[in-house]
């Protein structure tokens, strides 16, 4: 081992040194640190040769150490792993087991090279497949160490990778394990409130999917004609664009349990009631919601009417009847080409089929009594002060609240006659 630097004779007062001798010094430090350590580890892999147990009674070097130099197990077998790999040690029968990395041990010795310089040079000879010749990795081992006593670990790495390319070019043999069950778990609880609180785990590849379906569908609406801007939060915006993924997967036709209809409605609620838009009705006996947001629902849904007793009993459970027909839906999507409300750029896929007069009031499902809308002004509709009518021409025209305009003049969506 060379002998250890004499380290260059400070001034007494730091401050005063110039910035050369602070740099001197600072790099004469570095390699008598470096040395030192190397020198340890020569120390450490002539114990392991030895047994740490017979010497002094530890299972392992790396126990002994770690209560020596007062320093975690963790960081006592990394550096133990390092001396074992710089240093010849002996086997049982006492033949020499030659240092596996020699080139980088002696750049080590002179206080060239550091800890994550060695870390980074062991990972990749590690990684050298163990049918490449001996030859071939010691001198893979050398370019490395050269390297190491100019460049950082970065650059190490980068020149190993290169290397393993080489001297392995065909990679390891691919491998067909069975894919991993993906984990998904998802949670779905009502509160007291009525709200409903949902929660869950997904795989990476669902996570993303999920995040892109959501994001495409969180998009701020534009501001519209009357300078409405969207100030929803991205909260809100994504929960928006969850019930809208809904709508979509239930108007698929294939869709398990619903056929594509958006809403199945179990009457459980009086005519009164559903025709007033005041009271409670019971939405397929999960939970209870509003007439009014029940008249909304059954705008576009199959009816399943059921007549109850004074008591409360069911005396009957008539058949399914769907309101809005697919001819009918095809129709309305040519004649209105998107949500009809004036300033949306919704297209037919996200509207809902709304009942100018609602059916419970005796309003007949035919196109001059029906209009899409989007959810949100579908909504903006049975909860708001606009109304709608089916003008002359057989196109849907809205009229604003008296606020908007004293005079209400009726208005219309032109963005999609515009687009063709």
């Amino acid at each position: 081992m060379s002998e250890t630097p004499v380290l260059p004779e400070l001034p007494q007062e730091l401050w005063r040194a110039g910035k050369q001798e602070l740099a001197h010094g600072v790099t004469h430090l570095l390699q008598v640190m470096r040395m030192a350590a190397a020198g340890l580890g020569n120390y450490v892999a002539e114990i392991e040769s030895r047994g740490a147990d017979d010497l002094y009674g530890y299972g392992t070097v790396a126990l002994w150490f770690a209560d020596v130099a007062r320093i975690s197990r963790g960081d006592a077998r990394a550096f133990v792993k390092r001396a074992l790999a710089l240093n010849p040690t002996r086997g049982v029968d006492g033949t020499e087991v030659p240092a596996s990395a020699p080139a980088t041990a002696a750049a080590a010795a002179e206080g060239a090279v550091g800890e994550q310089h060695i870390d980074v040079i062991l990972e990749i000879l590690r990684r050298i497949p163990p049918e490449v010749p001996q030859v071939k990795r010691e001198g893979a081992e050398k370019i490395l160490a050269d390297l190491a006593r100019s460049g950082g670990p970065k650059e190490i790495a980068e020149a190993g990778t290169d290397l393993l390319a080489r001297l392995d070019p065909d990679g390891k043999e691919p491998k067909d394990p069975e894919p991993a069950e993906p984990r998904r778990a998802m949670f779905i609880e009502r509160r007291k409130d009525g709200f409903w609180k949902v929660s869950g785990l997904l795989d990476e590849e669902t996570g993303a999917r999920t995040a892109a379906a959501l994001d495409a569908y969180a998009t701020r609406r534009p501001v519209d004609e009357f300078g409405q801007a969207d100030h929803r939060t991205l909260p809100q915006r994504r929960g928006d664009a969850w019930a809208e993924l809904l709508d979509l997967a239930i108007a698929c036709p294939d869709q398990p349990g619903t056929s594509g209809y958006r809403t199945m409605v179990q009457v459980t609620v009086g005519l009164d009631v559903l025709k007033s838009g005041v009271g409670k009705a019971c939405l397929d006996f999960v939970g209870e919601l509003t007439a009014r947001e029940a008249r909304m629902m059954a705008c576009d849904c199959v009816m399943v009417p059921v007549v109850l007793s004074a008591a409360g009993e069911p005396l009957d459970v008539g058949r399914l009847r769907r309101f809005v027909t697919p001819g009918q839906r095809r129709a309305l999507n040519v004649r209105d080409r998107g949500c009809s409300f004036p300033g949306c750029h919704r297209l037919p896929k996200h509207c809902h089929a709304h009942h100018v007069r609602h059916w419970a009031d005796g309003g007949r499902t035919d196109l001059r009594n029906l209009v899409l809308l989007c959810h949100f002004h579908h909504r903006l509709i049975h909860h708001g002060d606009w109304d709608v009518q089916i003008a002359f021409d057989g196109l849907p025209e809205f009229i604003p609240p008296q606020y908007l305009d004293p005079l209400r003049t009726p208005r219309r969506n032109i963005l999609h006659r515009a687009i063709t």
